[in-house]
């Protein structure tokens, strides 16, 4: 099968295809999409800062029982959120070219699956899933397993191919849309965009080499590859770092920087001291701009090292591409989008978002499939000998910088983390009220029982929520064949002083003593109401046994005609109450269980713990342990 042949994705790296959906269109069609795509989501990919790789679509011929299609491979590195805009950038295609069905998964197989896992049917996993999942004119669709074999494809077969999945989904989308608890957890994770692109970058102070600053002016997109370089950086890589040839420290000014959010943590936890060799030095750290300083320090690590791996490839060997009707006609398309928002031409703003046009048409638009990837080095030195430095220039507007953003959200505290877990746990509640919640015990002992009487198996306990209520099938036979293997035909006169005394002997003849038994057994007939009656006066015999122990105080129980839920609770007196044969008093099975639940609850002092996470999968949420609180704020204290 297709499916299973198919090589997963790099550690780190999402994969996405784009296939007309009728099955049916050549090369000539798919390229035409490629370019209606590069111009409609331009606006957004132009200012967007990948971490390692941009999401670039490429033509790629039929393979196998493959047809042909858009695709790409993406390194996401440490930001999985460039993924995730990816997966909102393939939705957001798929409906604004609603003949296109989009694709897309990464090491872990089809993630979007595993971001619905706690609503997916029960026939659904890794195994069957390849060529299932699909986002189509906007939305996500599930093709399932077929319940009949009337139609035209065998949607029972473990996996489908490209193709039969592309038919299916053209003739009959509106029947495999995904159920709607599967679509808003999906939807949930990619909510938030276009506008949390700009909510993901943070602007901070820099104090830069000017020839750093000019490169950035161009693309700005390269702040990426630096800190990645500095970020990674090894021994031999800091060699290059001891004598900067490309960017000494000699001319440093300051400015502002975009970044990441993932990228600035990534350059602020980094300790590093700089060579003496170097030249670049720190203030005191008590210094105002000390964080500057260091962050430009950094920064410019990364940009060295960068130029010093390049393959020093002279900039007329490369072709330029920002020239020719593609290029006209892209950047006619961002004009009517309004992409330079009112900006004069010629302006500062202008060039800027016209640089950072460019810098998305080169690397997503125009590269051919075949052409040999140019390193962030080789682009840094054509910038450097094609750019022009004024340093005049960079001084007048060091003086009147933007103030940078606030980097607070670098520090969680233990109650920003209590804050935080306690929203995701209540966005997972029914009723996002939380102040409305009653707090049942009966709910609570209902709850305990139902997930006791669920059948699991051993890939993991089912929920009584579970939305596949299948029902389960009890063979009688069965059942009191294996009671008559347990217990034996003389049931009732098993004592377990006799066990102890059987282990004495020697046990080389019991295999042959267990056959002729089994056939034994085999040859009798026993009605289930008689085994039932064996076992009931066995367990009696026990229950006899254990009224002149101790045993019986552990229990609470109640008094003769109450309910199991109201009743009037009494502690049993023990084995002085009554004779032996007085009629035992019941136990309160439903006031032990929740009894036993909340000191194990309370044994958890707050923390997670099997009771907490029993009720909790099961939508049962207990308030907070009051002495615990109490306890531990004095601890504090």
């Amino acid at each position: 099968m297709e499916g299973i042949g198919r090589a997963a994705p790099a550690e780190d790296a999402v994969r996405y295809r784009l296939f007309v959906a009728a099955a049916v269109g050549g090369e000539a069609l798919l390229r035409r999409c490629a370019e209606g795509i590069a111009v409609r989501f331009a606006p957004l990919l132009a200012a967007y800062i990948w971490q390692q790789q941009p999401f670039r679509l490429r033509y790629l011929p039929p393979r196998g029982e493959t047809p042909a299609h858009l695709g790409g491979t993406t390194l996401f590195g440490d930001n999985v959120e460039d993924e995730w805009f990816i997966v909102y950038l393939l939705r957001e295609i798929t409906r604004e070219f609603p003949g296109l069905a989009a694709s897309v998964d990464d090491n872990d197989g089809e993630f979007l699956l595993i971001e619905a896992a706690d609503f997916l049917p029960k026939w659904l996993n890794p195994e069957n899933s390849d060529n299932r999942v699909f986002f189509y004119k906007g939305e996500l669709h599930i093709i399932p397993l077929s319940e009949t074999q009337e139609q035209e494809c065998d949607l029972s077969a473990a996996s489908l191919t490209i193709t039969q999945a592309l038919t299916l989904l053209s003739s009959c989308s509106e029947g495999f849309l995904a159920a709607e608890p599967i679509r808003t957890a999906v939807y949930k994770r990619i909510s938030g965009y276009p506008e949390k692109i700009q909510a993901s970058f943070h602007r901070a102070h820099c104090y830069l080499p000017a020839g750093i600053v000019a490169v950035l002016r161009q693309r700005p997109s390269l702040v990426a590859a630096a800190v990645q370089a500095f970020y990674l950086r090894d021994p031999v890589d800091l060699r290059a770092c001891r004598s900067f040839q490309t960017f000494p420290p000699g001319e440093r000014v300051m400015t502002i920087v975009t970044f990441t959010k993932c990228l600035y943590a990534q350059l602020m936890q980094q300790k590093f001291v700089p060579d003496r060799r170097s030249g670049y030095t720190l203030p005191p750290p008590s210094h105002p701009q000390y964080k500057a300083y260091e962050l430009g320090m950094k920064l410019a690590h990364g940009f060295e090292i960068l130029c010093s791996k390049c393959s020093k490839v002279p900039p007329d060997s490369k072709r330029n591409v920002l020239s020719g009707p593609l290029w006209e006609r892209f950047l006619s398309s961002l004009k009517d989008k309004n992409y330079f928002k009112g900006e004069m031409e010629g302006s500062a703003k202008y060039l800027e978002l016209l640089h950072m046009a460019e810098d998305y048409f080169q690397q997503s638009v125009t590269k051919p499939e075949s052409s040999v990837e140019v390193s962030p080095g080789d682009e840094i030195l054509t910038l450097l000998e094609t750019t022009t430095i004024d340093l005049k220039e960079f001084e007048r507007e060091a003086a009147c910088l933007p103030p940078e953003d606030d980097d607070s959200w670098l520090e969680i505290t233990p109650d920003d983390l209590d804050q935080m877990l306690k929203e995701a746990r209540n966005e997972s509640l029914p009723s996002s009220n939380e102040e409305e919640q009653k707090y049942d015990l009966e709910a609570v002992a209902e709850s305990m029982k139902a997930f006791v009487s669920k059948v699991s198996t051993h890939e993991g306990a089912e929920m009584p929520w579970s939305s596949d209520e299948s029902h389960v099938t009890f063979d009688v036979d069965s059942f009191t064949k294996a009671l008559d293997r347990i217990l034996g035909e003389d049931s009732e006169e098993l004592d377990s002083d006799d066990l102890d005394e059987e282990e004495e002997f020697d046990f080389s003849d019991e295999d042959d003593e267990d056959l002729d038994a089994e056939n034994e057994m085999q040859g009798q007939k026993v009605s289930p109401n008689e085994l039932i009656g064996s076992l009931k006066s066995y367990m009696n015999e026990m229950d006899r046994e254990l009224s002149h122990t101790n045993v019986g105080k552990s229990f609470t129980t109640q008094k003769k005609g109450a309910s199991s839920v109201n009743a009037t609770v009494s502690q049993n007196t023990g084995p002085d109450s009554g004779a032996e044969d007085a009629e035992l008093t019941p136990v309160d099975v439903d006031m032990n269980l929740v009894a036993n639940l909340l000191e194990s609850y309370s044994a958890q002092s707050g923390l997670a713990g099997p009771t907490s996470n029993i009720l909790q999968s099961m939508g049962v949420y207990l308030p907070e342990n009051a002495d615990c609180t109490g306890s531990k704020k004095g601890a504090t204290e």
